[in-house]
């Protein structure tokens, strides 16, 4: 049978860099559908039509379907409902809300009642052989110590409302393992691609940039903090290769995977390394957090420096997570997860190349 490949979150970077890689993977057999809002169509059809003539594809094999995953049945009619039944083979659901400082309202609508809409389609299907799962290895919320794959325990709290709903619904799709061929995937904080550092938005690590570079006009720049804790960031092209390969692996069916780097470096040194890359310079003295989350308590600040206060939350969590099943299945594929310093370049690169260009700055709020 042919493969049927259907996918949530289209045209986002992420998504049209997986559909990419697994077309790559499988030689470019199968069809491609995709779920797009009625907003997003325009950008789709660019999107579609830069893969399709990149690969070579035949014009039918890349389907667009409007809809929308915060309705009943995905807003999809019926006839492409009953067509799809039967022709999905895998699943990837990625749609979802990644924003530190999202409402509460807002992440629950779209990351908990959105994937409790899409398991209830997925169940539906008669052909299905993987449906993976998209979630954040930071459904950890305030947990600390040592984060196991196996693990899916509520915290005391979270940091935020997207950890909180990202945990919410990841839980509703584990539920669903005993029923259905399943794959999760939680990524580290995800940065730009290791080689070429393109990345689609400025958020995450970039808000250390944003603050770096718009306060190198002083004569020192202190740590923020002490900064013992380790960040997980992890370069978006180790995220997609792990995902099209333990997506497609057997063994990986019913299993919990951390893409998250082995060997995370602390928010010390990763400060220390972007200001001397960025801007050439090194920290003097130290600013407490305290005080940097005050500063980013004023509206007019934060929108000055572009960084969410949120982010300062990651700089005193003291979590580590172990990811020995994503290293031990990845093995034989020759997948790693590159080292932070080895991407450094590329990625101040692209940041000094794009930093001017509103349409890679998140909103800041």
């Amino acid at each position: 049978m042919e493969y049927g490949y259907f996918f949530t979150g289209f045209p986002g970077f992420i998504c049209n860099q997986l559909i990419r890689e697994i077309l790559r993977r499988n030689h470019c057999k199968g069809v491609i559908y995709v779920l797009v809002l009625q907003g997003m169509m325009d950008k789709a059809r660019k999107e579609r039509q830069a893969i399709v003539e990149e690969l070579g594809l035949k014009d039918e094999s890349f389907v667009l379907i409007e809809g929308d995953i915060t309705q009943p049945s995905l807003m999809i009619s019926n006839d492409i409902l009953d067509f799809l039944k039967g022709k999905v083979t895998h699943v990837f659901h990625l749609a979802a809300i990644y924003d530190l400082a999202v409402p509460r309202d807002v992440a629950y609508k779209i990351n908990v009642n959105g994937t409790d809409n899409v398991n209830n389609w997925v169940r539906e299907l008669t052909q299905l052989k993987r449906y993976v799962y998209f979630s954040t290895a930071y459904v950890v919320g305030t947990r600390e110590g040592t984060l196991y794959e196996t693990e899916l325990i509520r915290p005391e709290s979270f940091k935020n409302h997207y950890e909180e709903t990202k945990y919410e619904a990841e839980v509703l799709v584990e539920e669903l393992k005993k029923d259905i061929p399943i794959t999760i995937i939680r990524p580290g904080i995800v940065k730009g691609h290791s080689k070429t550092g393109e990345t689609i938005k400025f958020d995450g690590p970039y808000f250390m940039m944003n603050f770096l570079e718009r306060l190198k006009f002083l004569p020192l720049l202190p740590k923020l903090g002490k900064g013992e804790a380790f960040v997980n960031l992890v370069p978006i092209d180790y995220i997609i290769q792990a995902t099209a390969y333990l997506g497609f692996l057997e063994q990986g069916i019913g299993k919990t995977y951390h893409l998250t780097d082995p060997r995370p470096y602390r928010a010390v040194e990763i400060y220390t390394f972007m200001m001397e890359e960025l801007i050439r310079k090194k920290p003097i003295g130290t600013l407490p957090l305290t005080v940097a989350k005050w500063f980013l308590s004023i509206k007019p600040m934060r929108k000055y420096l572009k960084v969410e206060k949120e982010a300062l939350d990651y700089f005193t969590w003291m979590g580590h997570f172990d990811c020995t099943h994503a290293v031990k299945d990845l093995k034989d594929s020759g997948i790693i997860c590159p080292d932070f310093k080895d991407g450094l370049k590329p990625m101040t690169a692209f940041y000094l190349k794009q930093k001017d260009n509103p349409n890679y700055h998140i909103p800041i709020t």
